[in-house]
């Protein structure tokens, strides 16, 4: 086998990997919940958005869309590891699937973005239509923080994801992989 042909099947598989990554990272709260942690309704304060959560601090940004209306920033109480799923249920955010993927993937958040908002992107516009998987260059990401630490992209799907008191979890909207990452 030649470099440029090791090179092409690696590249190849990388790619798989990630798209499979991209899946995991994604995907909405499954049918059946666990029994979860959380002991009350999230708080929406001043403090659950900037100062320390004694519980998991929950963040929606729609970042390159700029639709303030889907973002928040709450803390929600929980006193052990609970599923993400539950978590953003505790926080009152909203997470639609696709029609080919109703638990696998995050299409909308909080109804963002809307199905007749035309997304602006390096190649023109786009509509998400919530049918199949959502554009490489437009969709819903999944970020956790620990309680000392940076954001990472998360390594599981909200349905098996666990967070734990002290930690952020964020959803962040990117287009053409912009805002790459979290604000600090």
């Amino acid at each position: 086998m030649t470099l440029t042909k090791i090179r092409t099947a690696a590249a190849s598989s990388l790619a798989a990997a990630g798209l499979l990554f991209t899946l995991a990272a994604c995907s909405t709260p499954a049918a059946t919940q666990p029994a979860s942690s959380a002991t009350s309704q999230a708080t929406a304060s001043p403090s659950a958005a900037s100062g320390p959560c004694a519980g998991v601090k929950v963040i929606v940004d729609s970042g390159a869309l700029k639709q303030d209306a889907a973002d928040t920033s709450v803390c929600v109480p929980v006193d052990a590891a609970t599923p993400a799923s539950k978590v953003l249920e505790e926080a009152d955010v909203k997470t639609v699937g696709t029609t080919q993927y109703p638990t696998e993937l995050v299409c909308r958040v909080n109804g963002v973005p809307a199905a007749d908002l035309a997304i602006t992107h390096k190649g023109g516009t786009y509509k998400e239509e919530c049918s199949g998987m959502p554009a490489a260059f437009a969709y819903w990401s999944l970020w956790v923080k620990p309680a000392t630490g940076d954001w990472a992209y998360a390594q599981e799907g909200l349905a098996t994801l666990q967070v734990s008191p002290g930690e952020s979890l964020e959803l962040l909207y990117a287009v053409d992989g912009e805002p790459a990452a979290p604000a600090a």
